[in-house]
């Protein structure tokens, strides 16, 4: 339990009111024990994690206590009394909310009537204006606002815009306990930070949180305590999460250590592969609104990442390859031919798979059996398949031992295997294709660490056999670690790719940020540039080499750095200044001088550096370029951002 109780709302040396207390809750479906021993505790002002691997039960028992589904022995307890929700309803008026890691929004509403949801089928009559206001405080809160209009009908939003909904939903309700299962698993570090910060605030104000995440670095960040299930039951209760470790806390989930999750094992070089020539060739790659000019080459036996932030355009780019969208502009090349999907059953023909990011509307047929979704994939080769299902059971039954399944699922329907088995499944379906390249999107999400270590293994095996494989990941640690080569994503815009080794998370982000606010700060780059006849640029130093997001160039000024090129700092004009990355001071390099500002949002998190160099017999005055690089920003509409000096981060 959490003793910094006055961070977590609570007066300081009170003990954190408990809100609910689950004991020895089991649950029965017919003679299947789904849970069987869960316990659980929640307090006000904690955010509690819920952890487990897939299947372990930790989402029986969040539907439990949420109304979803009656616990068949057990006891539940709600602000001091027994309680036993017959329905949702029940348990949303006592103030109890679930964020499902599978939507439950409705598709042809708009983001407003999703809001609203659970004011519908009240006798009251309805206040739409005020309905209105509250939803937009919502959006304004979770940083939405710009991405969701009201308007947009809901069906045509991605995944993670719709887990947005979600959450925004359950805080519309004003909640004092909120279950939030897996509501991370389509963000990238952007939108978990902004997540993040919600959550911090509703704890502050004394609500009762369960987070449930696969994401270790999640749980160690958020979380106060941490209660783990395994097989059913509750096997570690309310650990504080500071004394845990990350080694300590897999042990309990998975009953072994996972020394290395992104292991690349023998794999050759990325630069190997790509001295060959291109597999698939993406140019100028236009389809509506949300792909505006993406363009990447993959190789043969290469791994390429897809980064960007929800909106960004991946998911759509990846669909638009495939033919599930229609293609506006630009082209496709496979193996140097010209290649245009018509419809995804082109794609599957010239040997293109795809798994989606919504396992549920995208990858499976809830009703039908395991070998029946299995063979799905080659209905669109060949539709006679299914007077044939025999002369693929061998190969059926080798990928089932290869991916660790049991051969007696598969005359299970796929409602009976965990998301993670579910996701091996949908991966065995295009393995049996023996496809060229292998389109995945969000591959591990909802998954737990032991079944992402497995899936990783496999997309590394994919690879060795020569498949071409494009991973559309939100989890920018995951990007990195998996792939052998990454393209930035924003607004529709491939914005940069280099090798995953020369990156890191906070680079990735930096290149991620918003068209819209890159093309501000580029504007008052350039006039910064204009103001002091000087080069002017927003750069990020890491490992001693040079990330340039921008740059706007000055005759009299000549740095040596450029936009998608990654010099060694001594390889630059300006190796002093950004050697010393000594924000507000001026610094020397031979013919020229150079002021460099940290670049802050307003939560303190670093956007790197924004500079001016100029020639060393001008005269170059820090405050006077600060003021108006801030001057310049507030202009151009990126005012939330902090031009910052030295020692001055933590005042932010």
């Amino acid at each position: 339990m959490n003793t910094e109780t006055a961070a977590a709302g609570v007066p300081a040396g009170a003990a954190p009111h408990e809100i609910l207390r689950a004991e020895h809750v089991t649950k029965l479906f017919g003679p299947v024990r789904a849970l069987k021993d869960g316990s659980l505790t929640l307090r006000a002002g904690e955010v509690h994690a819920l952890v487990g691997v897939n299947g372990a039960g930790k989402s029986t028992l969040s539907r439990i206590v949420s109304g979803h589904l009656r616990r068949s022995e057990g006891v539940l307890r709600y602000k001091g009394q027994d309680v036993d929700f017959t329905m949702p309803r029940d348990a949303m008026r006592a103030g109890i909310s679930l964020v499902l890691q599978e939507t439950s929004i409705a598709p042809d509403l708009s983001v407003m009537e999703n809001l609203c949801l659970t004011h519908f089928g009240r006798r009251e009559r309805l206040d739409w204006k005020a309905l209105r206001r509250k939803a937009e405080a919502v959006l304004e809160e979770l940083h939405q606002a710009e991405h969701l209009p009201l308007h947009k009908r809901a069906g045509d939003l991605s995944m993670a815009q719709r887990q947005i909904i979600e959450i925004g939903r359950a805080l519309q309700q004003d909640s004092d306990l909120i279950i939030f299962d897996e509501p991370t698993a389509s963000f990238s570090p952007t939108e978990v930070a902004s997540l993040f910060e919600v959550m911090r605030l509703l704890r502050a104000r004394g609500k009762a949180l369960a987070f449930v995440s696969h994401r270790l670095e999640e749980i160690f960040e958020i979380t106060d305590c941490v209660t783990v299930m395994r097989d059913g039951r509750t096997v570690a209760a309310d650990l504080a999460t500071r004394e845990l470790t990350p080694a300590a806390l897999i042990q309990l989930m998975v009953g072994r250590t996972i020394e290395n999750l992104y292991e690349r094992g023998s794999a050759p070089p990325a630069q190997a592969r790509v001295a060959d020539a291109p597999l698939l060739e993406v140019s100028r790659l236009a389809s509506g609104s949300m792909v505006r000019d993406v363009s990447f080459t993959l190789h043969a036996g290469e791994i390429l990442g897809l980064a960007g932030l929800v909106g960004a355009g991946r998911s759509e780019t990846i669909e638009t390859i495939f033919g599930l969208r229609k293609r506006d502009a630009g082209t496709v090349r496979l193996n140097g031919a010209p290649f245009v999907a018509a419809s995804p059953r082109d794609a599957i023909a010239r040997g293109i798979g795809l798994i989606g990011e919504d396992r549920r509307r995208q990858g499976i047929v809830p009703d039908f059996s395991v070998t029946e979704n299995l063979l799905l994939a080659h209905l669109g080769r060949d539709p006679r398949i299914h007077r044939n299902y025999d002369r693929h059971f061998a190969e059926i039954d080798r990928l089932m031992t290869e991916l660790d399944m049991p051969e007696h699922i598969l005359t299970a329907p796929m409602l009976g295997l965990s998301g993670g088995q579910q996701q091996k499944v949908i991966f065995a379906r295009w393995l049996l294709l023996n496809p060229s390249v292998l389109l995945l999107d969000e591959p591990t999400r909802g998954v737990d660490i032991g079944t992402r270590n497995t899936i990783y293994q496999i997309i590394r095996k994919i690879a060795a056999r020569g498949i071409g494989v494009v991973v559309v990941s939100s989890d920018f640690d995951e990007v990195l670690g998996l792939s052998d080569r990454v393209v930035v994503l924003s607004d529709g815009v491939s914005v940069a790719q280099a090798t995953s080794d020369l990156l890191d998370a906070e680079i990735l982000a930096t290149y991620a940020a918003p068209r819209s606010s890159a093309q501000g700060v580029h504007d008052a780059l350039a006039d910064l540039s204009t103001q002091f006849g000087a080069t002017s640029y927003w750069l990020q130093v890491e490992r001693g080499r040079v990330f340039c997001f921008d740059v706007v160039p000055h005759a009299n000024a000549p740095v040596g750095i450029a936009a998608e090129r990654f010099p060694l700092v001594g390889e630059t004009a300006i190796p002093a200044a950004l050697a010393a990355q000594q924000a507000g001071a001026v610094i020397e390099d031979g013919a020229l001088r150079s002021v460099l500002f940290r670049l802050l949002n307003q939560s303190g998190h670093s956007f790197g550096y924004v500079g001016v160099s100029v020639p060393s017999t001008a005269a170059l005055d820090p405050q006077t370029v600060r003021n108006q690089m801030t001057q310049n920003m507030t202009r151009h509409g990126v005012g939330q951002l902090v031009v910052a000096a030295q020692g001055e981060e933590t005042a932010v």
